[in-house]
């Protein structure tokens, strides 16, 4: 176990001008990230103030609606890690718990498709969501989402899992409970922080993609947040007050991710550097 003296960012931190340049780099990269941001404030309150967020939260563009945008996208994102939590769960207590033939080799084989590139399946992924019938519905989306998140999520959750002690489980298994009840009972609550941090990525994954979103959903009424910064865009024309309400939008487009790492960030931290050292 890793103690403070072991800990190089606790070394790091003691040192008084080494920690002020951590700092000072961190206030620069956030201030050069907000920047984009702050911007787009000012330009969406610069002709028309504040009532351009409710003119652009109540009416429709290019018959997309802000509002039902972004329930499509949650709708996505739940389903999006719902999948990845469930499978991801099962496979990494399966690859960390369960001797079998060939784990390793298999394991391996699945941290391959990490490497896999959204836009390299796009031509799969369009042949099976029609064989499917899941064209402009929000399983299409998820289901090839989930897919390429799959391997990062056993990853993230074998690691994880590799922390929690086999002695647990094989008092379980004495006890007679199967790998069922071990895996309900034991593995699933002792692995809720790394869950939450993969449920909290997966989400905001989700709200950011573009690409399958884009291929699958060509109805206006399943457009997501992502997809509707570019449809609505033609909607609005050249003058200081539809320039200020198209930034309007955009701010509140960006809204949903902003909340999710802010409200998240505990989770995501925790789920990262949990499992990271072993006893």
């Amino acid at each position: 176990m890793s103690t403070a003296i072991d800990n190089p960012l606790a070394r790091l931190r003691q040192r008084p001008r080494d920690n002020a340049a951590v700092y000072t780099v961190l206030v620069i990269g956030g201030l050069l990230w907000a920047f984009p941001l702050i911007s787009a404030v000012r330009q969406s309150v610069a002709h028309g103030g504040f009532g351009n967020y409710l003119t652009v939260l109540t009416g429709e563009f290019n018959q997309v609606s802000l509002i039902r945008a972004f329930g499509n996208s949650l709708v996505i994102a739940a389903l999006h890690a719902l999948f990845v939590c469930a499978v991801g769960a099962m496979a990494a207590y399966a690859f960390a718990k369960i001797s079998f033939p060939g784990r390793e080799a298999l394991y391996h084989l699945v941290l391959i498709f990490l490497a896999v590139p959204a836009v390299a399946v796009i031509v799969p992924v369009y042949y099976i969501t029609g064989q499917l019938g899941l064209f402009n519905s929000p399983l299409g989306v998820a289901l090839p989402e989930a897919a390429l998140t799959l391997p990062f999520a056993v990853l993230l959750l074998r690691n994880y899992a590799n922390g929690i002690p086999d002695t647990i489980i094989e008092a379980a298994r004495i006890d007679r409970a199967g790998h069922a009840r071990i895996f309900w009972h034991i593995f699933l609550p002792a692995a809720r922080p790394a869950l939450v941090n993969l449920a909290a990525l997966s989400v905001m994954w989700s709200l950011q993609d573009f690409v399958f979103p884009s291929m699958v959903l060509k109805n206006a009424d399943t457009t997501t947040a992502a997809q509707a910064v570019q449809t609505i865009q033609s909607a609005f024309g050249p003058t200081p007050e539809q320039t200020s309400q198209y930034f309007a939008a955009l701010v509140l487009l960006a809204v949903p991710a902003v909340v999710l790492v802010v409200a998240g960030l505990k989770f995501i931290t925790q789920g990262i550097t949990a499992g990271g050292s072993k006893e």
